[in-house]
């Protein structure tokens, strides 16, 4: 399984990767949401995992950007999992239409149940 994290804050990848490291499982990571659509068509991930605030273009951003690209057959189908500041911007992430969403900071085990409910991959939990 590959996994695509974009967050500009080390600790917030650091978090993701410590919570789903397994065997056979790639973890790539980019710092900026530009940088997220050509790391997509690179490395074809199974899940797209953004932090909500990305440097230079945030997470809600990047979701948008990645379901039009997606409606213009660019882009495969990647689901998104979005990482929030607060509770009170579920209502960003259900306008970004994400998969899923969980607020910061993340529980491994919750993050590990998510990431298994998304991708339906053998992800310990």
């Amino acid at each position: 399984m590959k996994i695509l994290v974009a967050a500009d804050g080390a600790w917030v990848r650091n978090q993701v990767r410590a919570a789903l490291v397994v065997p056979n499982q790639v973890v790539i990571e980019v710092t900026r949401g530009q940088d997220v659509r050509e790391a997509v068509k690179q490395h074809t991930p199974d899940l797209v995992i953004l932090d909500m605030q990305i440097a230079n273009q945030g997470g809600v951003a990047t979701a948008i950007d990645l379901h039009l690209e997606e409606s213009f057959d660019r882009l495969p189908h990647v689901p998104v999992l979005l990482l929030l500041d607060r509770e009170h911007d579920r209502f960003l992430a259900k306008r970004a239409a994400v998969e899923a969403e969980l607020v910061k900071p993340v529980d491994p085990g919750t993050l590990r149940r998510t990431v298994k409910q998304l991708v339906g991959d053998p992800v310990p939990t």
